[in-house]
C-alpha cells in the first residue's frame, strides 16, 4: 500500500472553502483510502492506498465535488515524493515559516518564472513539481504574483515536514 499526502487548494483560508477535517476524513475512508490522519485545518491529509496517483486524484475529486457542490482542487503526492521536496528545498537557511512549496500537478515550464510580477525581495526557484518561494519581507504584505502557480497550493517547510514526517510513520 502506498502512503499519499493529499493538499486540497483554497480550503479554510480566508473564510473560503470551509470543510471541517472530520468530513475530510470520512470522505477519504468513503473513498477506500486506509489510516487517514489530517493535520491542521487547512486541507492537509495523509493516507495509504492501493490505488496509482491518478485514481487517488480523482476519488478525492469525485468526493469533494460531492460535498461542496463544486471542484475542489487537490494535489497528491507520495511519502518518498513529499521527503523530497522537504530535501531539496533551496531556501534551507530561510526560517520554515517564510518558504513555501507551491505543489503543481504537473513539472512547472522553464519559463514559469519569467511571467513573475510583484516581487521585491522574494527567491523563486523551479522544482520538480513544484515552484519554491522565499518570502524574505514574510508573505502578508507581499504582492507577487506566479501566473503558473494559479492552479497550485502552497505550503510552508513546517507543514511540509510535518507532513513529511506523517507520511513516513506507519
Amino acid at each position: 500500500m502506498t502512503r499519499y499526502v493529499a493538499l486540497l487548494r483554497a480550503v479554510n483560508v480566508g473564510g473560503t472553502g470551509k470543510l471541517p477535517m472530520d468530513e475530510l476524513k470520512a470522505m477519504c475512508q468513503a473513498a477506500g483510502f486506509a489510516e487517514v490522519r489530517t493535520y491542521i485545518a487547512s486541507g492537509n491529509v495523509v493516507f495509504g492506498s492501493r490505488l496509482g496517483e491518478k485514481a487517488v486524484k480523482q476519488a478525492l475529486e469525485q468526493q469533494l465535488q460531492g460535498y461542496a457542490g463544486k471542484p475542489v482542487g487537490v494535489v497528491v503526492r507520495t511519502a518518498a515524493e513529499m521527503a523530497a521536496v522537504l530535501a531539496a528545498n533551496p531556501f534551507p537557511e530561510a526560517p520554515a515559516n517564510r518558504t513555501v512549496a507551491i505543489f503543481l500537478d504537473a513539472p512547472p515550464a522553464t519559463t514559469a518564472l519569467q511571467d513573475v510580477t510583484g516581487t521585491d525581495g522574494e527567491r523563486l526557484v523551479l522544482g520538480r513539481r513544484e515552484i519554491y518561494v522565499h518570502y524574505g519581507g514574510g508573505m502578508a504584505d507581499s504582492q507577487l504574483k506566479i501566473p503558473a502557480a494559479k492552479a497550485g497550493t502552497a505550503r510552508n517547510m513546517n507543514t511540509i515536514a510535518k507532513l513529511a514526517a506523517m507520511a513516513a510513520a506507519r
